[in-house]
């Protein structure tokens, strides 16, 4: 286990922050091991070159997202990742550029499907007149980027038009996904569309078949967007 971090510098405002995300990839990378113990407050101050204040309110910070827990005469322990909260936004940030993001970037994937294309079949059902409207109003820019391609731009819009369609199910349990999730869907959309590939037709289909109210043909085109190796991921069969 690595147990060295650098010192961190910036304003006393955020140095808590900065702590607590590398602490935090260090523990999503398997640096920082489940179970293990993470070094004494004394030995991260002068590592960190922080207070003890900056360093406890980090610690807090970590605990309160499940991947940290401390006691008494015991330490600080890295908790098992049943206990992460895997639906935090910041948690989720933390876990942009890990060396091991394609493991989540599968998994992500793998809650998508169990989702999404339910969400596709209810937005082609309930979507009103106005979340229509922004749907094709950003598939329209979808496209325009796709014929003159910008990454950074294109992970923007494609992210946007996947959380239009979670804000228009018509079902309130379907908005966290919409929202919360916005970090690791640019994260993951950047991964998957960075050799330009953007899968266009695929979210045409989406689109015209929750604009013309059709669900199942939203659904399956959904389904089929979804394919593992669409966004550079190994299939089910070969992960």
């Amino acid at each position: 286990m690595s147990s060295s971090f650098s010192t961190i510098s910036g304003s006393s405002r955020n140095l808590h922050l900065q702590v607590a995300r590398t602490i935090a990839r260090g523990i999503l990378s398997g640096d920082l091991p489940q179970g293990s113990k993470i070094p004494n407050e004394m030995d991260l101050c002068e590592q960190f070159g922080i207070s003890r204040t900056a360093l406890r309110e980090a610690i807090k910070l970590l605990s309160s997202k499940g991947l940290l827990r401390s006691k008494p005469k015991i330490g600080t322990t890295v908790m098992d990742k049943t206990n992460w909260n895997f639906l935090d936004p910041q948690l989720l940030e933390w876990i942009d550029g890990l060396e091991n993001s394609k493991v989540f970037y599968q998994q992500f994937l793998g809650l998508r499907k169990a989702i999404e294309p339910e969400a596709c079949a209810l937005a082609a059902k309930n979507a009103s007149a106005e979340q229509r409207i922004e749907l094709s109003d950003t598939f329209q820019k979808m496209e325009e980027i796709a014929k003159d391609f910008d990454h950074a731009r294109w992970a923007e819009v494609d992210m946007q038009f996947h959380r239009l369609i979670f804000l228009s199910t018509g079902n309130d349990f379907y908005l966290p996904f919409g929202n919360v999730l916005a970090t690791i869907f640019m994260s993951f959309i950047a991964y998957s569309s960075k050799d330009g590939g953007v899968c266009i037709g695929e979210h045409r289909a989406i689109y015209a078949a929750i604009m013309a109210g059709k669900e199942e043909q939203a659904r399956e085109a959904s389904r089929f967007l979804l394919i593992a190796e669409k966004h550079r991921l190994p299939s089910e069969d070969a992960a």
